[in-house]
C-alpha cells in the first residue's frame, strides 16, 4: 500500500469516529462540545488576572492577558441563561476560542476531556430547549451521558451582549 492509500484509508476511520470536540461541564447536569478547530488552549487562571471592566454586562467578567494577547473572558453557563460560576473562587477554568481570528475566554465549571462526534450524530436542538441556548449552538447529541451541547463558537464570539 502507498502512503496516498494509507493516508486516506486513516481519514475514512476518522470520520467514521467524528470530529473531535472539547468536552466540559458547565454545572452538574449540563455538557457543552466546542469544535476542536475553534479551541485554542485551556487554562486555569486566578481570580485577580481577570480585569474587571466598569459598566459592562454582568456575563462578561473582565479582559485577560495570557501570552502578549488581551481578550475578553466570559461566563459561559450565565451567558446560556444557567446558573452563573460563583466569583468568589479563587481560580477558573477558561477555554480559550476563536472565531473569526477573535479570540474569547470562557469561564467553565471543568474541562473534561475530548469527546468525537460524527456529523450524521448531530442534532436540531430547537425542539429541546430554549432559544436562548439554541441561538448558540449548532445542534446536540446524545450518548450514554445524556445531552451534550454542541456549540457553535462563532455565535458565542458575535453574540450582541459581547458588543454591545
Amino acid at each position: 500500500m502507498d502512503n496516498g492509500n494509507i493516508q486516506s484509508s486513516q481519514i475514512r476511520s476518522q470520520q467514521k469516529l467524528g470530529e473531535p470536540y472539547l468536552k466540559i461541564r458547565l454545572d452538574e447536569t449540563t455538557i457543552i462540545a466546542i469544535p476542536m478547530k475553534q479551541a485554542q488552549e485551556v487554562i486555569i487562571v486566578n481570580n485577580d488576572r481577570i480585569t474587571p471592566i466598569p459598566n459592562m454586562s454582568h456575563n462578561i467578567l473582565g479582559l485577560l492577558n495570557q501570552r502578549s494577547r488581551v481578550f475578553w473572558v466570559v461566563d459561559l453557563a450565565q451567558m446560556l441563561g444557567l446558573k452563573p460560576i460563583k466569583r468568589d473562587i479563587k481560580q477558573y477554568n477558561v477555554a480559550i476560542i476563536k472565531a473569526n481570528k477573535i479570540p474569547l475566554g470562557l469561564i467553565v465549571k471543568e474541562v473534561t476531556g475530548v469527546i468525537r462526534i460524527t456529523k450524521e450524530s448531530i442534532q436540531s436542538p430547537l425542539e429541546t430547549f430554549t432559544s436562548s441556548i439554541t441561538s448558540y449552538l449548532t445542534g446536540c447529541v446524545f450518548n450514554e451521558e445524556g445531552i451534550v451541547l454542541v456549540l457553535d463558537a462563532e455565535a458565542i464570539i458575535e453574540a450582541p451582549i459581547i458588543h454591545n
